[in-house]
């Protein structure tokens, strides 16, 4: 849901009713993944999507239908088997969707309100619904915010409680904090003992945080094309090099910010987390050493650094001689990008952002065709896989 969180929190300051279906766990290939939405208002318009078409038909039945009588349902859809007028999904998976009515005067509307708005602002939230237990909670919603506030009131809309024991709206709003600081969405399961209303619970724990940061540095022409596809990719990226003669907005447009600094000092000073990727395009020495002796040492998710095959024995070996380990030279993606045969500037993005994205979702890199692997992958920890699955938690 909040995928499209800027059109419904338009639609909410318009007052309008409407339907929201929203992807709540998926099995084997499905094209969209938990938390994807699609919504349809009193007026028959509809945003989103669930399936990428699949199962759009049925899913904006469903939600007019939620629109009528006000009552959330949770849908199961599966492989359309050899029937082409079935409706189903074609790809072989499998997708539990959950609709859910959203109009003036109901409960749920000023939680899911409070987190749209949040989400459309850029700020980090997370919005746990419950999608599967007693009927009367069906859909009932908690916000939970960075700091780890819940519940209560904030630009005077209540923003949750589930309206069973009030130990359930803490353990969902700890639960979902994890969630919420890895910026991940998927399902937490609950037990009886756990829950306090006699059953156990499956939530939908959506995370809306700021976009990732790309910092991409070395003010070169391919940095002008890296910056394109990082833009387009949803990162929030900032371009530096230590002469302002290249480095300038004019150069770089799309960039959100371009910052005129010597590149180990701008890194030392600004701020990175688990989802930031430092592309470094210098291959010069004097900037590559200082700036990767640093960034090997960063909790980041990607360190990659341009340059020749002689050029990288080169760098390694001024590493070492700087101190870097063996343990810290490993994380470093050199030379940078997979091998797609690029030449051009765009080419050379292109492959840069193609490991950017197989690092992040544990994609091997191999043709598809002929391939054994699966299409759609997640990061290779446990509790990813687990997210996949729809079961990253439980609590009993």
């Amino acid at each position: 849901m909040l995928d499209i969180a800027e059109e419904l929190h338009r639609w909410v300051e318009q007052g309008r009713d409407f339907a929201v279906a929203t992807v709540v766990a998926v099995a084997g290939s499905a094209p969209r993944r938990p938390g994807a939405a699609l919504a349809v208002d009193t007026d028959g318009t509809a945003i989103g999507s669930v399936s990428g078409g699949c199962v759009e038909g049925a899913v904006y039945e469903l939600c007019t239908q939620a629109l009528q009588d006000g009552e959330p349902v949770l849908e199961r859809f599966g492989y359309s088997d050899e029937d082409a007028f079935a409706i189903g999904l074609t790809c072989g998976g499998t997708i539990d969707i959950l609709v859910m009515p959203v109009r003036s005067g109901d409960r749920a509307r000023p939680v899911l309100a409070s987190a749209l708005s949040a989400a459309s602002r850029g700020e980090a939230a997370a919005v746990a619904r419950i999608v599967s237990g007693p009927a009367d909670l069906m859909g009932r919603g908690l916000l939970i915010r960075s700091d780890g506030a819940y519940g209560g009131a904030r630009e005077g809309a209540y923003e949750g409680g589930f309206g069973a024991h009030p130990e359930l709206d803490r353990t969902v709003a700890a639960e979902a904090g994890a969630f919420l600081d890895a910026g991940r969405t998927g399902t937490l399961e609950i037990g009886e003992q756990g829950s306090r209303c006699g059953a156990p619970l499956t939530l939908l724990v959506e995370s809306s945080v700021p976009p990732p940061r790309m910092i991409v540095f070395g003010a070169i022409d391919f940095a002008s094309a890296l910056v394109r596809i990082g833009k387009f990719l949803g990162y929030h990226v900032t371009v530096c090099d230590a002469r302002p003669v290249f480095t300038t907005a004019a150069r770089f447009p799309e960039a959100d910010e371009v910052v005129v600094e010597w590149p180990h000092t701008y890194l030392e000073r600004t701020s990175v987390d688990a989802r930031t990727v430092l592309c470094v395009l210098t291959h010069d020495a004097k900037f590559d050493v200082p700036l990767l002796r640093l960034a090997l040492r960063l909790p980041v998710a990607y360190v990659g650094a341009m340059g020749s095959r002689r050029t990288h024995l080169d760098r390694n070996r001024r590493l070492r001689e700087a101190d870097v380990t063996e343990r810290e030279l490993a994380r470093l993606r050199s030379p940078i990008g997979l091998d797609l045969g690029a030449r051009t500037p765009e080419e050379t993005a292109l492959s840069i952002a193609s490991e950017i994205i197989a690092n992040r979702r544990g994609g091997s890199g191999v043709p598809l065709t002929g391939a054994h692997t699966p299409i759609h992958h997640d990061a290779t920890s446990d509790a990813a896989a687990r997210v996949a699955a729809g079961r990253i938690g439980s609590v009993a």
